[in-house]
């Protein structure tokens, strides 16, 4: 990870952002300086003597992105904000980090991750002797709550905020001018 390689990392992504590419197929045949980044990436793999490749590719389309780079470089997060705001990027970027939600709001979260977490906390309400007999709604309303719970943990406006733990995300960012984040990309090497 020394300078060079960093600065070719850099010159990659620039090409990325510039090119305005969606995909890795795509970006391997960006041309820069007069070569594919397929075959400048096989090129550094020979110089280096290590095996690299551009395995994930990640995009954020808003008015305003933030960025943050955390771990010597092992943990990248990129925020999609209404309207710009580097210091709350910052803040709602080092929040992603660190807690690692699985959505920006409770409607966000995709259906699959919904059905998977209601039928584990209704299979763990069945579970319990002391919901023997009980009626279906009972359990389903029991079911609601802690599903409830489970976004208050894992979706970005719900949690607590890191850096005050007397707001929520979604407090912070009224406060900070009514931004509204409008979609998030965290990825963590290894």
């Amino acid at each position: 990870k020394n300078s060079d390689f960093v600065a070719f990392a850099q010159s990659i992504a620039d090409a990325a952002i510039a090119n305005n590419v969606k995909s890795i197929d795509e970006l391997n045949g960006v041309v820069i300086n007069g070569a594919k980044v397929s075959d400048l990436v096989n090129d550094k793999l020979a110089s280096i003597g290590e095996k690299i490749g551009i395995t994930k590719f990640e995009r954020v389309d808003a008015p305003y992105v933030a960025s943050y780079i955390h771990g010597a470089n092992r943990l990248g997060v990129l925020v999609g904000m209404s309207k710009e705001s580097a210091e709350t990027g910052k803040d709602v970027a080092m929040q992603i980090a660190a807690m690692n939600p699985v959505a920006v709001d409770a409607d966000s979260v995709p259906a699959s991750t919904v059905e998977r977490e209601r039928a584990i906390v209704t299979e763990q309400i069945q579970a319990d002797p002391k919901m023997a007999g009980k009626p279906a709604e009972m359990i389903n309303k029991i079911a609601d709550g802690k599903l409830n719970a489970f976004f208050k943990e894992q979706t970005l406006t719900a949690q607590v905020f890191v850096k005050d733990n007397s707001k929520t995300v979604a407090e912070y960012l009224k406060a900070a001018g009514d931004i509204k984040i409008t979609e998030f990309k965290r990825v963590a090497l290894g």
